[in-house]
């Protein structure tokens, strides 16, 4: 029995980032959670982390990143399935998160986000005395 792989499509951005030159595509991403942070890894293959801006305002997380064409100038494609173009993505994110201990690393083209919950949302276990 065969068995062929289907890949899938990224899903390009639509009209969001008219300003800037070049396609832009939906980072495809996993959103994990502990008692004390969120987790996010976002898909952003050939970016470097110069290339990359997070922002936190209003309650929405914004990602991007931007693609160097010039490794592909003057190339002529025979046969493509990568397509090569720049990442965006807004999440709205809650008041919980500690905004002044995010942190963000870029590492093989996967962006990595820990944002710690505030102090005042942390599950914690709360000590029952004798009266």
């Amino acid at each position: 029995m065969s068995q062929e792989l289907d890949a899938k499509e990224k899903k390009e951005l639509e009209g969001a980032e008219g300003t800037r030159a070049g396609r832009w595509y939906v980072s495809d991403i996993d959103v994990c959670e502990t008692n004390d942070a969120l987790w996010l890894w976002a898909d952003m293959a050939g970016v470097d982390e110069s290339s990359v801006e997070v922002n936190l305002k209003d309650g929405v997380l914004s990602i991007a990143g931007r693609v160097s064409l010039k490794d592909y100038e003057g190339l002529q494609p025979a046969y493509t399935e990568y397509k090569v173009g720049n990442y965006a993505r807004r999440l709205s994110v809650d008041d919980n998160i500690d905004v002044e201990h995010i942190q963000a690393k870029m590492k093989n083209g996967i962006l990595e986000l820990h944002m710690p919950k505030a102090p005042r949302v942390k599950a914690r276990k709360i000590q029952v005395q004798a009266g």
